[in-house]
């Protein structure tokens, strides 16, 4: 019940996927369709350690409130916490319509979380008191332990929002300021490109327009990290016309949004579809660096809806990709030189960068990395890293042995 199946579209598994005696944290994945079989394959392929916190990915697909109690009666008193996706990467790499998990032991972790309703009217003094109650509650919680973790125990934060709620930059900028040093990542949740609904799991229930921190502290050596794959061009747009409110530009340049920008990449009279989207973003220069504004969608009046924060006035460039997968490379170098070779990453991967994947038939070439690096996560609409809410990127966190 655990054979994998390498194709041209990834993995495909069947039946639970564990890792064998010492291959890093528990991870798993399922494609049984129904709920309760869905769970009990996680439950069972995350094995019998004592477990902190489950994280779960979810293909839109499932009857979200039979899956949440289904997850709740198998893992009991061990909080769940995830979301929706628009694909999902399981211990094979990249996979769809499935059920992916990890596992955090009690043993080398402490984990408190919290939920944030309403994001949509999320104010910044509300990050104070979260920020608070999380620290209070992990500093009682890490003085309970019946084996202390140790002072060389050190936290990171993990955000999960949803990524319909155009509220991602506001949450993740005062998060991290209210977090002060404690880094934090994070994604907004997918429904499969269908841009309808999108959801967070938290205390046995999904939620919409919700969002879910989590606050994890550990010995083991972890790093934060974030990687794209786009240098900027010489070829300059200017936003002349925009609805800040709903990401919306309706003018670049003084002309129609969609048409300068399929001008401008080359593509003038082109359907623009979100394959072309996935191969020219277009970039913005924050703080020195570069940070890339995925387009959602063209709409009906030439306009373009964006997945990130845009306004009039703002100056975007084209971007120009490099190899994706020599850039994936170089990251794992230097996770590897930070924290040795990573028991488990927690990954966040822009859904863009998987449509590009498939579109250069680079998907089975990824999936083969991913597996390889102990890779678990999901596509997301969108991607958070410490206080920037960025597009086109991977991001997460790499967690070494003890």
């Amino acid at each position: 019940m655990s054979a994998q199946e390498i194709s041209a579209d990834g993995p495909t598994v069947h039946g639970p996927v564990r890792p064998a005696s010492g291959d890093g944290m528990p991870r798993a994945v399922t494609h049984a369709e129904r709920p309760d079989e869905a769970a009990r394959e996680l439950r069972a392929g995350l094995g019998e350690a004592a477990l902190e916190l489950v994280v779960v990915f979810c293909a839109p697909s499932y009857d979200r409130e039979a899956l949440a109690d289904a997850l709740a009666g198998q893992f009991g008193m061990v909080p769940v916490i995830g979301c929706t996706t628009a694909g999902e990467i399981g211990p094979g790499g990249y996979t769809t319509n499935a059920l992916v998990a990890v596992g955090f032991p009690t043993e080398d972790f402490c984990i408190v979380t919290a939920l944030v309703d309403h994001v949509d009217r999320f104010e910044i003094a509300d990050s104070t008191a979260i920020a608070r109650s999380l620290l209070s509650r992990r500093d009682r919680a890490m003085g309970t332990r019946p084996v202390p973790l140790g002072e060389d125990a050190r936290s990171f934060a993990m955000l999960l929002i949803d990524g319909l709620s155009m509220s991602e930059e506001t949450v993740v900028s005062a998060l991290h300021n209210a977090l002060i040093d404690i880094p934090l990542f994070g994604a907004s949740a997918g429904d499969d490109l269908h841009f309808e609904r999108t959801f967070v799991l938290h205390e046995g229930a999904f939620h919409p327009n919700g969002a879910v921190v989590a606050l994890f502290t550990t010995t083991r050596p972890f790093t934060v990290f974030r990687t794209q794959h786009f240098v900027s061009s010489d070829r300059k747009m200017v936003v002349t016309g925009a609805d800040p409110q709903h990401r919306i530009v309706h003018e670049i340049n003084a002309e129609p949004a969609g048409r300068e920008y399929a001008r401008l990449v080359g593509l003038e009279g082109e359907p623009l579809t979100p394959m072309i989207f996935a191969s020219h973003p277009v970039v913005v220069r924050v703080g020195g660096q570069y940070h890339v504004r995925s387009i959602q969608k063209v709409n009906d009046d030439e306009s373009l809806t964006f997945f990130c924060a845009i306004d009039e006035g703002i100056v975007l460039t084209v971007a120009e990709g490099v190899d994706p997968v020599s850039n994936f490379d170089g990251l794992i170098e230097g996770i590897e030189a930070e924290v040795g070779a990573p028991d488990l990453i927690l990954g966040c991967d822009c859904i863009l960068r998987r449509l590009e994947m498939e579109q250069r038939q680079l998907n089975a070439v990824m999936s083969d990395r991913l597996a390889r690096h102990r890779v678990v996560g999901f596509c997301a609409y969108g991607e958070q890293v410490n206080g920037m809410h960025v597009n086109q990127t991977f991001t997460g966190v790499a967690i070494g042995g003890r």
